[in-house]
């Protein structure tokens, strides 16, 4: 053999002392049975195929793995395959081997679900990502049939639809991460994503400015849902992730030493959360109900899940608020909340949905030509909300470390060092922040005050 050659007599000396290639798979035939193929991948592992037509697809028949496999019992099974293609164009170890390889989903609901990913405290984010952007493109196919350009396509489609870069490099690590438990599970021996350029990610460093704090908390005030409503200001004055508010339990809190105990958060770690005094009084406010979570919720999982849509309502409210005062200003005439014809027998009154108020605002506005600048909080989402805790902590002089520890970041630089500290420091720092937050807002005690606008 070579060093060009990718074709030469099969012996175990030459098999064992093939290179694994940097990136991607190597391919090497036999002499002696042409259609005998070892496969070599960047790990190492050396894999026998059977390569033959069947029809109008090439078909990989795997064999075995090198060395539990041997030359000469690669070679005997491949002539046995091979045979097969004399008597049918579908001999039945083709079959069998179609039939019996997972498609991309099986492989992700039954293997990479249940072994791997399912323990991971991002679970429910990876099973959507999956959902949207991988399964319906390559959910039906076979694993090893799945190629690198389809891949590529996939990324490059959310690259056109505006997908930011560290999202579709998120999609792009998980396709990667399957392949390699499939790789080193036994599924398969290649991995298609394999090079394939990441995105290049911009940090984002979105959080709640000063002039922005007293609409927005006026704006939680007003949500009419107290699960949303005490949600969302517990994330703000924990800095905790979506995730570990949602699924926060009454037996993680030590309300009187003002500690939440998280058993187990993104980084797989657990962490202790110091609940500022605010908190500590929101959290006793809900002491009342009688679930094993703090906001209990009416699904499977038993806790509230998914915050987005009141999350937007308490962004289309203050929009309407900033509407108003502009509709007005300009002499033109909005009233809100509107009040509805309500059915007959009902008690009380009844309100148009925000969303309706929010599109009558902005005809209104439309209408007389108010200038809308500015009247909606500017690309904010729940995540923001934990980073905002964080650079108040900084606006207020806490150490980076300090700011590390309290939202449980983690980097190799610093995780030493989180581990020599304690709370006191970390306390201190959240509740001078979340002080500074509240006046900043207008925030007095549980609700806002009365004269914020």
């Amino acid at each position: 053999m070579t060093a060009q050659s990718n074709r030469f007599k099969f012996t175990k000396t030459q098999i064992a002392a093939l290179p694994s290639p940097e990136k991607g798979r190597a391919t090497f035939y036999d002499e002696k049975v042409p259609k005998l193929a070892v496969r070599v991948t960047p790990t190492g592992t050396k894999t026998f195929y059977v390569v033959k037509r069947a029809g109008s697809e090439m078909v990989w028949l795997k064999l075995g793995t090198f060395p539990d496999m041997t030359v000469e019992r690669a070679r005997e099974d491949a002539e046995k395959a091979l045979g097969e293609f004399t008597t049918d164009n579908n001999p039945a170890a083709i079959r069998r081997a179609l039939k019996e390889e997972l498609t991309v989903s099986e492989f992700f609901e039954k293997e990479y679900g249940p072994r791997h990913a399912k323990n991971l405290a991002s679970w429910r984010t990876v099973d959507q990502q999956f959902r949207d952007y991988i399964k319906p493109v390559l959910g039906a196919k076979k694993l090893s049939a799945v190629e690198r350009q389809q891949v590529a396509r996939i990324l490059s489609d959310l690259d056109k639809k505006g997908l930011a870069g560290s999202s579709v490099n998120k999609v792009r690590n998980l396709a990667s991460g399957m392949y390699r438990l499939a790789i080193e599970w036994g599924f398969t021996d290649s991995n298609p994503v394999t090079g394939i350029r990441g995105r290049k990610g911009v940090k984002r460093d979105r959080f709640i400015q000063a002039v922005e704090l007293p609409r927005f908390f006026a704006a939680v005030a007003a949500e009419e849902n107290p699960d949303i409503r005490d949600y969302i200001l517990l994330s703000l004055l924990a800095g905790a992730r979506r995730s570990n508010v949602c699924e926060m339990r009454w037996e993680e809190l030590s309300l009187d030493e003002g500690i939440w105990r998280i058993p187990k958060t993104k980084n797989d770690e657990p962490q202790n959360v110091t609940l500022a005094p605010e908190a500590v009084e929101i959290l006793r406010s809900r002491e009342g109900n009688k679930s094993e979570w703090v906001f209990p919720g009416t699904g499977k999982t038993g806790h509230l899940v998914e915050p987005k849509s009141g999350w937007k309502r308490v962004l289309d409210r203050d929009e309407i608020t900033q509407l108003q005062a502009r509709i007005r200003a300009a002499g033109g005439s909005f009233d809100w909340p509107a009040p509805l014809s309500k059915p007959a027998g009902h008690r009380g009154r009844i309100y148009e949905r925000v969303e309706t108020s929010l599109e009558r605002a902005r005809i209104i506005a439309e209408k007389i030509k108010v200038d809308t600048v500015g009247v909606r909080l500017p690309d904010l989402r729940l995540h923001d909300l934990r980073r905002t805790l964080g650079s108040w902590q900084a606006k207020t002089g806490a150490s980076l470390v300090i700011i590390g520890k309290s939202l449980n970041h983690k980097s190799p630089s610093t995780t030493a060092i989180y581990a020599r500290l304690d709370l006191d420091p970390v306390r201190d720092a959240v509740n001078t922040a979340t002080s500074a937050m509240l006046e900043a807002g207008g925030f007095k005690g549980s609700t806002p005050a009365k004269d914020v606008a």
